[in-house]
């Protein structure tokens, strides 16, 4: 489902300053371009995020998941007779590694959800950037047996069928996107990311999960064309372009310090839900103790995307106050400025 409600059609096409530098990384003059950003205007944007304890993947979490979309006012009615594709986050195949991907619990959980809900049809769909063995990435993860056992299709998108868009936001140099054709089939696209730090990117959580979607066969692997457009910009044209409808954020344990891959597990017993990524993302940011107007792509997002401004968030559910942790991040100078308080 292309540019959804995801998107407001009244605002700008892209921002008014390039501030994103291209390359791999965010470089100190990049982040602080980055964060020069003109910034968007909030006015009128609201957004609702849940932050709902979930102490274990042991617990029955279908229950959890679906109290919280409640609070979102999502129920049977949305879901009915659509197709979800959920997306999770699978980096490296490590079962023994519970911080490193989506765990297979609350694929799990979300899938049962939707099929109680009567959704048409429920698969999961993921384009893997580092292990190019699909199978080997599943079956290593532990979510592969949990797909047999729950009779869940898996769509590589790396080597899905594809589709060109223009690149309509433009916050990249890349004049078109090209898409795996399984997003035209889903109705409702679900981000299913893991709560971690990022080495580049500072945080990776919904809206970097994205980053999955994209082909190998079209982008490569690690997805080199995007790191070398630049991962913020990337990430901002990429939401924009698949128009998500949920994010719901493995934070049962999450991973700080050198993310995505080599970071330690943090504990810290939560999922976070929404319908707009940015909103939950800022949300998640703060969880972590980290500014979200101090993280490039999320700077970007604010007010085109969608609020990351705790005032033009409802926050339902548990407060985030007294769920907040500091999580470690790595020692580099480019990645300092995540510390530091914004004006805003």
């Amino acid at each position: 489902m292309l540019e959804s409600s995801f998107l407001d059609p009244n605002l700008p096409a892209g921002p008014s300053r390039r501030a994103f530098m291209a390359g791999a990384g965010l470089l100190a003059a990049g982040t602080a371009s980055a964060l020069a950003i003109r910034r968007g205007d909030e006015s009128g944007r609201r957004a609702d995020v849940v932050v709902a304890k979930a102490a274990s993947y042991d617990l029955d979490l279908a229950p959890i998941v679906r109290d919280g979309l409640a609070e979102l006012g999502l129920g049977p009615a949305w879901a009915r007779g659509k197709s979800v594709l959920l997306k999770p986050n699978l980096v490296e195949p490590s079962r023994s590694a519970p911080h490193i991907n989506t765990h297979p619990a609350v694929v799990r959980a979300v899938a049962e959800v939707f099929r109680s809900w009567g959704a048409r049809e429920v698969f999961v769909a993921e384009g893997q950037g580092h292990c190019r063995d699909s199978a080997y990435v599943l079956e290593q993860s532990g979510l592969g047996p949990v797909l047999d056992e729950e009779r869940l299709e898996f769509v590589d998108l790396n080597h899905d069928e594809v589709f060109t868009v223009e690149n309509r936001r433009g916050f990249t140099g890349l004049p078109t996107l090209t898409l795996p054709a399984s997003l035209r089939r889903a109705d409702i696209v679900v981000s299913l990311p893991k709560l971690k730090t990022h080495h580049w990117a500072g945080v990776t959580l919904a809206m970097k999960n994205l980053f999955g979607v994209m082909p190998g066969v079209a982008y490569g692997w690690p997805k080199n064309v995007l790191h070398h457009a630049g991962i913020p910009g990337s990430i901002l044209d990429i939401n924009a372009a698949v128009g998500p409808s949920l994010a719901i954020v493995d934070g049962i344990v999450g991973m700080e310090g050198d993310g995505p891959i080599m970071g330690s597990p943090r504990p810290i017993g939560i999922l976070v839900m929404g319908t707009n990524l940015p909103a939950v993302d800022a949300s998640a940011a703060r969880l972590m103790g980290i500014d979200p107007h101090r993280v490039p792509y999320l700077a970007g997002a604010a007010g085109r995307l969608g609020p990351i401004a705790e005032a033009h968030i409802r926050q339902r559910g548990e407060p985030i106050g007294r769920l907040a942790q500091t999580f470690a991040i790595l020692d580099h100078p480019s990645l300092a400025h995540l510390r530091e308080r914004s004006d805003l």
